[in-house]
């Protein structure tokens, strides 16, 4: 196993209540919620004369991406959005997802349960972008964020002088199924519309006809949360940290084999994966692989992953997507194709269940994977697992069974000499407990 020395520590990575945090700045993680007055003697109040054009100009010069899977450019949906209203007030609605269906990452659900009044301003600036009056906060209720969030939003009304939480606009908390897609825009779209949490691919975006036929711009509490700090900074400040592709700073949840799975960090400026991973995680040895993107993400070898930029545009290009930003090393004492397999049991068990690819295709390569974690598997069956996955590869109703497909195929490549120990009958078995990966029980009741 290959040691490395840990770095000295770096400004540009961060925890909550770091010097030099964005996102994260303030208290620290141990104090808990930002209270209002705080929160405003740190950052001030939001430029109250801002028009929404001048709004949307503004997001436009800071570059600011969706913080997800997409990367989408925020000020293209609030400009479709805008748009679509065809300048009448009331008729966009604003979304802000903080469902997380990412088992194992924290980050949004973290800036909700910090920095609540965040949250809120960007969606007070999102909302008087587009000329919106309601704002809605889909996220799992009954839990730390929520809680924050309703508390953030009680200390707004009764606070002496407090503006309205978003320009005028109603503020409502929705419960979100708990479903791993549940969390995917149109799903969101689709669940707020009655209709069930159905992902489905679509050609007309939800920033054009969302929810009920509404313009509806949807974002995550990151990409949300940075919509406040880029109307009281300004653009140019925005993009002295990030990359010219994606400007501005990145949370990233890590999980795995570190000392603290589901602790968040705040990227501020140029580091690597091996980086954080020393710094943040606590290793001390390269890694055998690392988990990037989520549980639909990428398997990489231990040893590039650890050079790699912690840049979200340069890692997209090199076909390992930042994604929900979760960094996961292997444990030291699992199999990569072990947990691999209980992944995708798991997630053969969270589709929507509207497509035959999900129905049938997901289930039938959880099962030849899990042969191939017990050692039970032949050539043949590896071979009918690639066959499954590239039938399954872009042809469902939405993208999750592409991105269940891109995981089984990169753990295939990344763990190839565990692949030909399993294909000559040495199982191995992957603890859930050492994994730092965690799966959450199906609750009852949580379908679409």
């Amino acid at each position: 196993m290959s040691t490395v020395s840990a770095p000295a520590r770096s400004a540009a990575l961060g925890t909550a209540g770091d010097p030099g945090t964005r996102l994260l700045g303030g208290p620290p993680a141990s104090e808990g919620a930002e209270p209002y007055d705080a929160h405003l003697r740190r950052l001030g109040p939001l430029p109250p004369d801002a028009s929404p054009a001048d709004l949307r100009l503004l997001v436009h010069a800071s570059g600011l991406a969706g913080r997800g899977g997409g990367q989408f450019p925020t000020a293209v949906k609030l400009d479709q959005a805008a748009r679509a209203t065809g300048g009448a007030v009331g008729r966009a609605l604003v979304v802000v997802n903080s469902s997380e269906g990412e088992p194992a990452s924290r980050k949004d659900r973290v800036l909700c349960e910090l920095r609540p009044h965040l949250v809120l301003d960007g969606a007070q600036v999102a909302a008087r972008s587009v000329r919106a009056t309601e704002v809605v906060l889909y996220m799992h209720r009954h839990g730390r964020a929520s809680r924050a969030i309703e508390s953030a939003i009680a200390e707004r009304a009764t606070a002496e002088g407090a503006v309205s939480v978003t320009s005028g606009a109603t503020v409502r908390l929705v419960d979100a199924p708990r479903r791993y897609v549940a969390g995917e825009t149109s799903a969101v779209v689709s669940y707020l519309g009655g209709l069930g949490a159905l992902p489905r691919r679509t050609g007309v975006p939800a920033a054009v006809a969302g929810v009920g036929g509404r313009p509806t711009v949807v974002g995550n509490a990151e990409t949300i949360a940075h919509l406040a700090l880029v109307a009281r900074h300004g653009a140019a400040w925005f993009r002295e940290v990030g990359s010219p592709g994606v400007p501005g700073s990145t949370l990233l949840t890590l999980a795995g084999g570190v000392v603290r799975p589901g602790e968040v960090v705040e990227v501020l400026g140029p580091a690597t994966i091996g980086e954080l991973l020393a710094r943040h995680g606590g290793l001390g040895h390269l890694p055998s692989a690392v988990l990037v993107g989520g549980y639909e993400g990428t398997w990489t070898d231990g040893a590039a992953a650890w050079g790699a930029p912690l840049d979200r545009a340069g890692l997209s290009l090199s076909g390992v997507p930042l994604g929900c930003g979760l960094v996961a090393p292997l444990a030291t004492r699992c199999c990569g194709i072990a947990e691999t397999s209980r992944i995708v049991r798991w997630l053969a068990g969270e589709s929507a269940g509207q497509c035959g690819p999900c129905v049938y295709g997901l289930p039938a390569v959880a099962d030849l994977l899990s042969e191939l974690a017990a050692g039970a598997a032949t050539r043949r069956d590896l071979r009918r697992l690639r066959e499954l996955t590239g039938s399954v590869r872009g042809r469902g109703a939405c993208g999750h069974p592409t991105g269940v497909a891109g995981l089984v195929e990169s753990a295939l490549d990344t763990f190839a000499g565990e692949v030909r120990a399993h294909l000559t009958g040495r199982a191995c078995v992957s603890s859930g407990e050492l994994s730092g990966l965690p799966l959450p029980l199906r609750r009852e009741g949580s379908g679409p």
